[in-house]
């Protein structure tokens, strides 16, 4: 019987995602680490699984996927012990989960993982900050924050579209936010703060998947504590 296997790195936020739910779920995987500092996501034999080049992907037997919200959707179909509140297969909440994700790349995604790499993580990547690539992306991220606040958690439900339990778009878009305990702390609060909604979103969706969230994201405050100590000797 083949196993599933999971190409990612835990610094990558949609990798996070994938991990984490199947940990939650009780899905067993093999962690195939392509490690992104190092370019491995650029070595043939990775190319072999992603023709793309990027993470995450899976591989089960000769079947190969990638696109992390395509990743999710699959798993959570194609495991029958996934509870149905992962992406339920009511068409109506199943399309608003799919609003949610789609909405997810070109928007909070673009601002965010920009705002975090040309703010703060672009020296572990080798390459150089950038404050007004920074600052335009940020903007893209406040207003996506914005949106968050006022229309995707616009509803009785604690989760995204109104939901009373997670699904894979809470997932996959709190893992994005996740990337920001890398910054420092006092951007963090200024960027975060003032969403009240999507602050108390973002905990409760670690404690639904809570051991596992805080397991796979450790890595984040190990890179931020790095980072510190490289900036102190400056």
């Amino acid at each position: 019987m083949s196993t599933l296997k999971l190409y990612v790195d835990r610094m990558s936020q949609p990798s996070r995602a994938i991990i984490i739910f199947c940990k939650v779920n009780g899905i067993e995987f093999e962690e195939v680490r392509i490690d992104l500092a190092k370019g491995q996501h650029r070595l043939s034999q990775f190319k072999d699984i992603n023709p793309m080049g990027k993470v995450p992907a899976i591989a089960y037997g000769r079947f190969r996927l990638s696109e992390s919200h395509a990743i999710l959707s699959y798993l959570a179909c194609a495991n029958p012990t996934v509870p149905d509140h992962w992406y339920p297969t009511d068409l109506s909440m199943r399309a608003r989960i799919n609003s949610v994700l789609d909405w997810h790349h070109n928007n909070l995604r673009r601002g965010a993982a920009s705002y975090v790499l040309n703010s703060t993580l672009a020296p572990v990547l080798g390459l150089s900050l950038n404050p007004k690539e920074a600052a335009r992306s940020e903007k893209v991220l406040t207003m996506s924050l914005s949106k968050i606040e006022s229309f995707w958690l616009d509803g009785k439900g604690k989760f995204l579209v109104g939901s009373f339990q997670p699904s894979i778009a809470d997932l996959s878009l709190v893992c994005e936010l996740m990337q920001l305990q890398i910054v420092d702390d006092k951007d963090r609060e200024r960027i975060l703060g003032q969403y009240i909604k999507v602050s108390q979103w973002i905990e409760d969706v670690k404690k639904a998947t809570n051991p596992y969230f805080d397991e796979v994201s450790a890595i984040l405050y190990k890179v931020k504590m790095k980072l510190q100590k490289t900036k102190a000797k400056l």
